[in-house]
């Protein structure tokens, strides 16, 4: 498979480079110079989710990788299910969560780790990443221990909810996070920054396991074709799915998957009043404004990494950006949502919530909905507790790491602190 920067179309990359790149010239993002299509859709779906996944992969990924190899790789990686439920009549909850850090992010984190194994050329590498939650903790474990591979973890002070930290910054060996004084665009724009230091990137080997970065987009297109294999033929032909949005890789890898074959008949960008897409949507002005803390802190993103790649798919496709639902959602609705699910028997944190919300408020009669739950309720459990007036349990995963002490350093939002750090752990 080839693949082209965005920003400058003469960069073309094969899939191993690009994994091993992150980022092309001029923070560029890489794009598929070609998707594969599925004509018979329903046979795949008849497959299960790993064997699909395996052709999906393949078929993405071309010759470089043999099938067998893109078989174990899958393997490794999926070893949890993506199962839906059904919340009331019509409308279904994609969950995501079943990973060993209990959000969708262990898809994308673990085939990442996979893929850069199997094209790694040897040498050390240092992955950068910025996280707003719950990137930070499936990076963190889908890559501790491995060998000449160091993860620095870059996330905001005190925005994201202490169990998450505790989740991620708590493991110690190649694994060093670092609280930066600012927010998660504060974080990102550092990681942009060391990615165009040339000398830098080369004296440390740099590579980034956020959304930019191409495996994980294409792990997380096969969780999608797994919900539709749950739903009846008659279901997924008249499918609405709504996405909690952040950094919209999310949504990229669904619009992929529609591209690739997969009957959506639309997708709802769903985020919180950190709302520079809808907006955008709406006006066709770009106006980021500063970010928000918010309840649903994994969506606090004001310039979202992944938008480009949304926009160069659809003018491939010709597809209107006014065919995507969008809508904004206030603490106080995602509030509401939690405790509307939780009045139909279905325990939700705020991310899913949002979706569930904006679902509901643009789901036609006869369309079946689907909206994505991105995290165990118990990740946010300061926030669900006070809205049920609840002590919901932990899961072990939570519960063991919750009783560990932190290992994170604070840092300012200062690129030459940065640069110190990334050359130290590197040592």
């Amino acid at each position: 498979m080839k693949l082209y920067n965005i920003k400058e179309n003469d960069e073309q990359v094969s899939f191993g480079q690009a994994v091993r790149q992150g980022l092309g010239r001029n923070q560029g993002l890489f794009f598929p110079s070609q998707l594969p299509q599925f004509d018979d859709v329903d046979a795949l779906l008849d497959e299960d989710f790993i064997a699909r996944s395996t052709k999906i992969l393949s078929a993405l990924i071309g010759d470089e990788l043999a099938s067998e190899q893109v078989n174990a790789m899958v393997d490794a990686a999926f070893q949890f299910p993506a199962p839906i439920k059904q919340v009331k009549q019509g409308v279904y909850a994609l969950e995501l969560f079943h990973g060993p850090t209990l959000a969708f992010k262990d898809f994308g984190g673990r085939f990442m780790a996979q893929s850069l194994a199997a094209v790694s050329n040897g040498g050390k590498i240092t992955i950068l990443t910025a996280t707003s939650g719950d990137t930070g903790a499936a990076v963190a474990h889908a890559f501790y221990g491995m060998e000449d591979i160091n993860v620095v973890i870059l996330y905001p002070k005190g925005k994201i909810s202490p169990l998450q930290e505790k989740l991620f910054c708590t493991l110690g060996k190649n694994i060093h996070t670092v609280a930066i004084d600012g927010d998660f665009d504060a974080c990102q724009a550092l990681v942009k920054q060391a990615f165009d230091d040339a000398a830098l990137r080369e004296e440390i080997g740099l590579n980034s396991a956020n959304s930019i970065n191409i495996s994980r987009l294409m792990a997380q297109i096969c969780y999608y074709f797994e919900a539709a294999a749950q739903l009846t033929k008659q279901q997924r032909e008249n499918l609405v799915v709504s996405v909690p949005s952040g950094n919209f890789g999310n949504l990229t890898a669904g619009l992929l998957a529609k591209a690739m074959g997969l009957p959506i008949k639309r997708f709802i960008a769903a985020t919180n009043v950190n709302d520079t897409v809808p907006r955008y949507l709406e006006t066709g002005q770009w106006d980021p404004k500063p970010t928000v803390a918010t309840t649903s802190n994994a969506m606090d993103v004001s310039q979202p990494n992944n938008w480009p790649r949304i926009e160069e798919l659809c003018q491939i496709k010709g597809w209107g950006l006014d065919t995507l639902g969008k809508g904004a959602v206030t603490d106080q609705q995602s509030a509401e949502a939690v405790q509307e699910l939780h009045q139909l028997g279905y325990l939700c944190e705020p991310h899913g919530a949002i979706a569930y919300r904006v679902l509901g408020e643009q789901l036609a009669e006869g369309e079946t909905g689907l909206f994505l739950c991105t995290a165990h309720p118990a990740k946010f459990k300061e926030v669900v507790d006070d809205i049920l007036s609840s002590d919901i349990d932990l899961p072990a995963p939570l519960a063991k790491h919750a009783a560990m002490e932190l290992l994170s350093e604070d840092l300012a939002n200062d690129f030459e602190a940065l640069k110190q750090v990334l050359r130290k752990v590197q040592k």
